[in-house]
């Protein structure tokens, strides 16, 4: 599908998604469990996957509504599926569930798409066959498919932190259930360290203890799942608020408000002082859970997204409408997503007439020295670079087209419904 959006102004309040990133860890941490019933669940295209894994673990995973998850686990080793795990395009299922294929006594199969397989799997396979697993891509490039076979016991794994930290992530979610638990350690400094504080958050909730340590962090084995009820509830999704949030920075007619933004350990709860030190009016109620914004003249600032990489599409286009530069830093590693984020968005915001500089680890937009065009622009077959241009289209000369603009579905799969519902005007192209 692609999506031809013309320059809008928009008002009204949205509704925040639940968050991907605690739906996973709780669909899975559900998995490990017994019965569990998950509340304000994203039902996305990333999250079935994980969920299909579970079934093929063993366990069972069925929608009681449109957002509750009714999971019946496997009790914490997870069957040989009798199928290979299709992950799709969900980095974050692969990685989750090749750990915990390192628990099931015999071989699992893991794959994906076509850019899913091209993703870095290897540390992750070279920690599991140091726990005395045995951990293989079929290509012997550190790249799905992959060929996992266990069990594991548990034990002392080093592994770096730069790369991803859905690696810890994944090993401490499977550490709690072996005999031995598991202490990682960590060869490099840790990025994206907010994602692990997610999972802390959810492992307390569903009653496992894990620890930050001095060199890493550390799960002891025995435990057991079991949420407080029976029950979990998943937050609102601030990786997808920041797309709203954005819109209203750049393009709204009164304030858009935003429900469900409740404080969480999400890192991506940055993106409130990103768009308020922007220059856009910005008011964050925490104990009610709503964000107003409107529109104001930004400016570019400097921005880290060491702990944020799923930001920088977002913040790429809000410094394409700012004055100045806005320089983008700590980027490496968001190269290694869904697709290059740094490139796709330095080269679709170019095909808009947006100057940008791409370095190695950064990406600076000059705002002052662009004119944004409407154009037709790829969506790069990942989520968060469709919505990203699609903010852009609101506010750029003339029509915008997002080609494979469907792929919304892994994370937002009602994202244009909304920007419709707040008074974009967009045609859907099959």
């Amino acid at each position: 599908m692609n999506v031809t959006i013309t320059p809008s102004r928009l008002q009204g309040t949205a509704q925040a998604p639940p968050s991907k990133s605690y739906t996973h860890r709780a669909i899975l941490a559900s998995g490990y469990a017994g019965q569990t019933t998950v509340r304000d669940a994203l039902w996305s295209a990333d999250t079935q996957a994980t969920a299909r894994a579970v079934n093929l673990f063993g366990g069972s995973v069925s929608r009681a509504d449109d957002a509750t998850l009714e999971v019946e686990g496997f009790d914490g080793r997870p069957d040989v599926p009798a199928d290979v795990i299709d992950c799709d395009n969900s980095g974050t299922t692969m990685r989750l569930v090749t750990a915990a294929a390192a628990l099931a006594d015999g071989t699992t199969v893991l794959t994906g798409d076509e850019s899913l397989r091209s993703r870095p799997q290897g540390p992750l396979l070279e920690a599991i066959a140091d726990l005395g697993g045995d951990a293989r891509s079929t290509r012997g490039n550190g790249q799905a498919p992959l060929v996992v076979t266990g069990p594991i016991d548990g034990g002392e794994v080093a592994i770096p932190g730069d790369v991803s930290s859905q690696y810890i992530t994944a090993l401490l979610m499977a550490g709690a259930v072996t005999d031995e638990g598991i202490d990682v350690v960590l060869e490099t400094e840790l990025k994206s360290a907010p994602y692990v504080d997610i999972t802390l958050e959810v492992l307390e909730a569903f009653g496992v203890e894990a620890r930050q340590t001095a060199d890493g962090f550390s799960v002891e084995g025995g435990q057991s799942y079991d949420p407080v009820g029976g029950e979990y509830a998943v937050p609102g999704d601030f990786s997808s608020i920041s797309y709203p949030l954005a819109a209203g920075a750049i393009a709204s007619e009164d304030d858009i408000r935003i429900e469900g933004a409740n404080p969480s350990a999400q890192g991506d709860t940055a993106i409130v002082d990103i768009v308020d030190r922007m220059g856009a009016d910005v008011e964050w109620d925490r104990e009610a859970g709503t964000i107003d914004v409107s529109s104001a003249s930004l400016s570019g600032i400097e921005v880290s997204v060491e702990d944020t990489p799923d930001l920088l599409p977002t913040i790429a286009t809000l410094g394409a409408v700012a004055d100045g530069d806005t320089h983008i830093t700590n980027a490496e590693h968001v190269r290694y997503k869904e697709t290059d984020r740094v490139s796709a968005m330095a080269e679709e915001l170019g095909t808009m007439g947006v100057a940008t500089t791409e370095e190695h680890d950064s990406l600076t937009i000059h705002g002052s020295d662009s004119t944004l065009e409407g154009a037709t622009v790829s969506g790069r077959a990942d989520h968060r670079i469709i919505m990203a241009l699609a903010l852009a289209g609101l506010v750029a000369d003339g029509e915008t087209t997002v080609e494979g603009a469907d792929h919304v579905d892994v994370s937002f799969p009602g994202f244009f419904d909304l920007l419709e519902e707040l008074g974009c005007s967009l045609e859907r192209q099959s």
